[in-house]
């Protein structure tokens, strides 16, 4: 299915203009100045009543010392520009900007985690797509935190997360982590997005509130260890090396499943969750349509998506047809979508 090895980023303002003219207003509370290819804010009025910069896509190099004396800004966004470690240095000793919940600087060249402790109300802290080595420096950040994306970096290892009680999204993807570990104290956990890392076992120190997990384009060979997340709704473990289903049996609020690119020759273990609505086993070597449905009798009439291309039942030049009579609300069977 389309790539799910990582959640999506905090959405940009929506509230965007079309130039930074708004700069002339001193009430103004939003600036979105994303793609001007500014070098600095140098030509910017930024109005002490900002709660909202963005500066996305422009070509900075350093962070204007204004933004220090914004003392309503609560949600700053660097993302995608030029950004180095020591030109971020400074936000750690900008002690008017301590109520800041969203910190964005997705898409920069930082080698480690800034210093942000500052910020004792964050809620939101993206560092993704950098140059990040380790987690090192987020004890630092509040504990209050809900979001943390740390995507496409080269950390090894889970660690210093313990205080992050609160943390309802951990988007650790696209790095170099083999071990799943230190999870223990994120009891309010909603979504775990591990994809595209060296992960062979599953484990998820007993977290039970989970409602979605990315664990594609790993090293796992088994599907056992989700046993008790009986909350979980979505699971994505396409790419991996695994060659049959089980441990699924208590995941009765699942919706989607995702166990496309793998070695199965057969469905099983997946007769109790009748709140399936999308299947993906497309790229297995599945022989039999009539062996799937027998043990997704249960949401027979709840779904609607299945994808089976590319296994050795798809050739059959009535497969489709077949699914159509056995799931009577299909909608998508492959690429093809029904009216």
């Amino acid at each position: 299915m389309d790539d799910q090895t990582g959640a999506p980023p905090p959405a940009p303002n929506s509230e965007g203009f079309d130039d930074p003219t708004m700069e002339d207003d001193p009430s103004s509370t939003v600036l979105d100045l994303t793609s001007f290819q500014l070098h600095d804010l140098d030509s910017i009025e930024l109005p002490p009543s900002l709660t909202e910069l963005d500066v996305t896509a422009n070509r900075l190099t350093s962070l204007d010392t204004r933004i220090a004396t914004l003392s309503n800004l609560k949600k700053l966004s660097l993302r995608q520009n030029l950004i180095e470690d020591a030109a971020v240095e400074p936000i750690s000793r900008w002690d008017a900007l301590s109520g800041l919940e969203e910190l964005v600087l997705r898409d920069n060249k930082l080698t480690k985690i800034p210093d942000v402790t500052i910020f004792i109300k964050l809620l939101v802290f993206d560092v993704s797509f950098n140059e990040i080595t380790s987690l090192h420096g987020l004890s630092k950040v509040s504990s209050k935190l809900k979001e943390l994306y740390v995507s496409k970096n080269e950390v090894a290892k889970i660690e210093e997360i313990d205080h992050l009680h609160e943390l309802l999204i951990l988007e650790l993807g696209s790095n170099r982590l083999r071990v799943m570990e230190n999870l223990q104290n994120m009891t309010h956990l909603q979504e775990l997005w591990l994809g595209r890392n060296r992960i062979k076992v599953v484990n998820l120190c007993g977290l039970k509130c989970i409602k979605k997990i990315s664990l594609q384009s790993n090293r796992l060979t088994s599907m056992t260890g989700f046993e008790g997340c009986v909350a979980l709704e979505e699971l994505y473990l396409s790419h991996n090396g695994i060659s049959k289903m089980e441990g699924l049996s208590t995941l009765v609020n699942l919706h989607i499943l995702d166990v496309s690119n793998n070695k199965l020759t057969s469905v099983n273990g997946i007769e109790n969750l009748t709140m399936l609505e999308d299947l993906w086993l497309n790229d297995n070597s599945i022989d039999s349509v009539e062996g799937i449905a027998e043990v997704v009798a249960g949401s027979r009439e709840k779904l609607t998506t299945i994808y089976l291309e590319n296994n050795p039942c798809a050739k059959s030049p009535n497969y489709a047809a077949a699914l159509r009579q056995i799931f009577p609300n299909i909608q998508q069977i492959d690429c093809h979508i029904f009216a």
